[in-house]
């Protein structure tokens, strides 16, 4: 089950931290149902559960013999009680949550890369990685994000697909309905955000653009830069949101001329055929991937054209991409203010002025 408003960019503004600590408040206690029921329900059936949050959605999941599959749907549409060893634990666990991304040089770049595109006061440009907020946020954001009303459910494995429909249909009768209406305004702006740490001896710089709207083609464009940027050290690089490239190197300046050597490097047409090979099986091997990595394919999939049929279906999406798409995705990408953001020994690493001249 996956909740589109339940990223972090839905936050209000007094709201910061909510969707990192909803995340660990999955399925805990609520619906007349305790922790140690819940979690019961899904071992005794044979299930894992997983759960996935960033700032786009929250995803909550299990892997399941097929026969088990439908009793356990309730279990992600929980109407969470906040009993106080739940939060107690929900807390603990996003505190190590934090600290954990915070000792990740790639975590610290992709959270100043968002701060730098979207400003870092906005919704979309905070940091996911949270904790001080209080129970009655955590509680005000839950109750309008995490509802059924807009979230989108994603099964494999299931023979009788209409049978499967009523029967869920039935189980989420009482389930949160939520207010998936109300959304947060994400605004790209594009800037710099730097974080200097000299005694790392490396450079991590990322430099990004307002992705298309389509993840098909922003994928695609993902893996032409990566394309062009191998053999120099640069490879393209997608988030919610955003499309880039990434270098690292102990020699800031000089990676950072081989990211704005790749961004200003045309598309050929053997490089555009080489990309769409490449997205098309990067998202085939997604679907191959495990539950997890499949929800999610699927999910994406079903939010942009509202079906999904099967992997035949995606890979007719990747072939139906034309070269004049991608060039004219980048074409618009590079007209835009891009973002960048350096971390580590960034002495010698160009200001965000000087990349954009040259990206101009």
């Amino acid at each position: 089950m996956t909740y589109p408003k339940a990223g972090s960019k839905e936050e209000m503004m007094d709201e910061h931290g909510a969707a990192l600590l909803n995340k660990c408040l999955a399925f805990k206690s609520g619906s007349n149902m305790s922790t140690l029921f819940i979690t019961r329900s899904i071992e005794n059936a044979g299930g894992i559960p997983f759960v996935t949050a960033g700032r786009d959605s929250t995803t909550l999941g299990y892997t399941v013999p097929r026969e088990n599959a439908t009793g356990l749907v309730k279990m992600l549409a929980v109407d969470c009680s906040y009993e106080k060893w739940d939060l107690r634990d929900a807390k603990l666990l996003a505190g190590t949550e934090a600290e954990v991304a915070a000792e990740s040089a790639q975590v610290v770049l992709t959270e100043n890369l968002y701060a730098a595109a979207y400003g870092p006061q906005s919704a979309a440009g905070k940091s996911f990685y949270f904790t001080d907020i209080s129970t009655d946020l955590i509680m005000s954001f839950r109750s309008r994000a995490y509802g059924v009303n807009g979230a989108v459910l994603t099964a494999t494995g299931i023979p009788d697909h209409a049978a499967f429909c009523a029967e869920v249909g039935e189980m989420l009768v009482d389930a949160p309905a939520g207010t998936p209406d109300v959304t947060t305004p994400v605004t790209y702006l594009g800037g710099e955000s730097r974080v200097y740490a000299p005694s790392t001896g490396y450079a991590h710089v990322a430099v990004a653009f307002e992705g298309p709207a389509s993840s098909v083609i922003g994928s695609i464009v993902k893996k032409a830069m990566t394309v062009i940027g191998s053999s120099v050290g640069v490879s393209g690089f997608s988030a919610p949101g955003l499309v880039g490239v990434y270098g690292g190197s102990s020699e800031g300046a000089s990676i950072v001329d081989a990211m704005t050597n790749v961004l200003t490097t045309s598309l050929t047409a053997d490089v555009i055929k080489r990309a769409k090979a490449l997205a098309k099986a990067e998202a085939m091997f997604a679907m191959d991937g495990g539950s997890k990595a499949l929800a999610e394919a699927m999910t994406t999939f079903v939010l942009e054209s509202g079906s999904f049929s099967g992997p035949a279906e995606v890979a007719k999406a990747y072939d139906a991409v034309t070269d004049a798409q991608v060039t004219e995705a980048v074409k618009k990408m590079m007209a835009s203010k891009p973002a960048m953001a350096a971390v580590g020994d960034i002495g010698m690493v160009p200001y965000h002025a000087t990349v954009a001249s040259r990206l101009s």
